[in-house]
């Protein structure tokens, strides 16, 4: 889309951090955003912040991991706007401790919000944005999670999933003119450490144990690194650019091109393990 200026944007997420350096970014460039967020308080800042600079934005408080909610987001939108031009699938939740570390309510809040979330953000908003033949462009935030797996731990699974659908919704929506773009953040300065503010009581585990030490050293060690993590404004005009120049991936910075890279280096690896060798047919 290389003229967003008067096009409408719903952005999930978005009451703080990447999701409100997004809709501000959005917003900047001319663009009618609804922002949606699970937290009212950090979604009436948000919009009270926009609106001081004349922004045209409206809000629309629910929780992304009820589809319903999402379907009344999108009935929202289209009262206020009339149409949908961008989807911005932003909304996401850290969760999930590696193995001998799971739980099904771990494993269901953060595959809700990071990965089904999306999916049906791209379910109930594609046709809205098909239905006015103008054009349109889906954003998916992933994380550079989706790339490279530290662990096996439900955050990184959703995240690769993410990464997974919208390679194929873009190959999908490109006769349909909808372009895919997937975001895949590094270390931001946003507030997914405590993702647990936010966490439904129907998502609540029935015993927690405290975190292994090796595992709270790791979150403190991240914790660290998040703070001092890029500006989600950055990160937001990254975002505007990738949708009006359709990028297929947003990436924030290169810090950890050398790991995907070995990574690819070892998937190249295991083909040449087998180049030559005659395959059985039949």
């Amino acid at each position: 889309m290389e003229h967003i200026a008067g096009k409408v944007a719903l952005v999930t997420g978005a009451g703080s951090g990447i999701g409100l350096g997004i809709a501000t970014a959005l917003a900047q460039a001319g663009v009618k955003v609804m922002l949606c967020d699970i937290e009212q308080d950090a979604l009436d800042r948000a919009l009270g912040g926009l609106r001081a600079t004349n922004a045209n934005v409206s809000g629309f408080r629910a929780d992304v991991s009820l589809k319903d909610d999402l379907r009344a987001a999108a009935e929202a939108t289209l009262e206020a706007y009339g149409e949908i031009h961008i989807l911005v699938n932003n909304a996401g939740v850290g969760g999930g401790g590696g193995y001998g570390a799971w739980t099904d309510a771990s494993w269901d809040w953060t595959l809700g919000v990071n990965l089904m979330a999306v999916i049906w953000g791209v379910e109930i908003v594609g046709p809205l944005i098909e239905r006015h033949g103008q054009g349109g462009h889906i954003v998916n935030t992933a994380s550079i999670a989706g790339m490279i797996s530290g662990s096996g731990n439900a955050y990184n699974v959703s995240k690769y999933g993410v990464v997974a659908l919208s390679e194929g919704l873009r190959n999908e929506l490109a006769p349909r003119n909808i372009g895919v773009s997937v975001l895949c953040p590094g270390f931001i300065r946003t507030r997914i450490v405590d993702s647990n503010r936010n966490r439904p009581e129907r998502f609540a585990d029935s015993a927690r144990a405290a975190p292994p030490e090796e595992a709270a050293r790791w979150l403190s060690q991240v914790r660290e690194r998040v703070d001092q993590g890029i500006d989600p404004l950055y990160v937001g005009e990254l975002v505007r650019e990738g949708i009006e120049n359709d990028w297929a991936y947003i990436f924030t910075d290169i810090e950890f091109e050398p790991v995907i890279e070995a990574r690819f280096a070892g998937i190249k690896a295991g083909f040449d393990r087998v180049r030559g060798r005659v395959t059985p047919r039949g």
